[in-house]
């Protein structure tokens, strides 16, 4: 796949705060800029599509301070969280009545829907952002803003994983197909929500004050989130056996999920669904029966798997695969 670039050094001095906010705009998030040095001013940002988020590598980024005021929110609000890994040099964020700075190896969250300050010293610094719709995110709204404020080391333990995950990602993009993109984007959302729920179980364990009491609940349905992820294709994934690998009983489990609006059933229906629904459109894999798409997903049983996808998408899957098949031709044909 293409990436989009826009580099700085290629504007005139005077052209290049214009040229940056521009490209700010381009990557869903329009934001006033200030040269802090017009002199030294200088910025680069590589932008790469991934499913319905966007992979950015921003580098040279020197001497430039940006804001994403009130007005900028209510005239285009994407709906959008985002991570920012700091490779080199340092960045300082103010959000949410959260001001704090990014060094070498740490990481910070935000949200597109709240007003942000952002600026960078002379130091020129080299910055992995990640942005995703909010819907994406298995994690309460109001638990996600509880981390704008704070850092997270990405590169030991969990979140190293994420971190070489998302530089391997930029290094190797132009290899990657459109689908490949958006397997990837769900890979990145499930390494970020191993991270997320990574910190969640360390600061109830201690207690901390960035979390709520139940905290402790939210950080269960991060790990078991992601384990139901990392199992759909086990037709034996059934609320028995996830309670029991958790150690925890059937009805907490229940309790647990009912917190977060679904019900275990419903959580992994809708998610092996959702990768049935992926490999059907993808063209990649026309190859492969519908058969063998549903029982990779944890459907063996044809009958069973046509029922559940009729009542959630209103076709079989056949149907939905020809629709997808058709959608594809005026692009193939040009």
């Amino acid at each position: 796949m293409r990436s989009t670039v826009v580099d700085t050094a290629e504007f005139p001095i005077s052209e290049r705060p214009e040229a940056w906010a521009e490209a700010m705009a381009v990557a869903q998030v329009p934001q006033r800029v200030t040269a802090l040095e017009t002199g030294t001013f200088g910025a680069r940002i590589e932008m790469m599509p991934l499913g319905a988020g966007q992979v950015s590598v921003l580098s040279s980024y020197a001497s430039v301070a940006t804001q994403r005021t009130p007005r900028h929110v209510r005239q285009s609000d994407p709906e959008m969280y985002r991570v920012v890994l700091v490779a080199d040099g340092a960045v300082g964020i103010e959000q949410c009545r959260q001001r704090f700075l990014l060094r070498r190896g740490e990481m910070g969250f935000g949200d597109s829907s709240q007003p942000i300050d952002i600026s960078a010293g002379d130091t020129p610094g080299r910055h992995l952002v990640f942005q995703f719709p909010k819907k994406l995110l298995r994690l309460p709204h109001e638990q996600f803003t509880r981390l704008c404020g704070l850092s997270l080391p990405w590169t030991q333990g969990v979140g190293r994983l994420f971190g070489q995950f998302l530089a391997g990602l930029a290094d190797e993009y132009a290899q990657c197909t459109p689908q490949d993109a958006t397997r990837l984007e769900d890979t990145a959302l499930d390494l970020l929500s191993a991270v997320l729920a990574h910190h969640l179980d360390d600061d109830a364990s201690r207690g901390g004050s960035a979390v709520s009491d139940a905290s402790g609940q939210k950080a269960l349905f991060l790990r078991i989130s992601a384990f139901i992820t990392e199992h759909l294709a086990d037709p034996a994934l059934v609320p028995e056996a996830i309670a029991s690998a958790h150690h925890i009983s059937l009805r907490y489990l229940h309790r647990v999920f009912q917190h977060n609006g679904t019900t275990p059933r419903a959580f992994i229906r809708q998610h092996r669904l959702d990768r049935c629904r992926r490999d059907l459109a993808d063209p990649a894999l026309q190859h492969l029966t519908i058969h063998t798409i549903a029982a990779r997903w944890g459907y063996p049983q044809p009958d069973s798997f046509s029922r559940a996808f009729r009542t959630a998408t209103g076709m079989s899957p056949s149907e939905y695969r020809a629709a997808k098949r058709y959608a594809m031709l005026p692009s193939l044909a040009s």
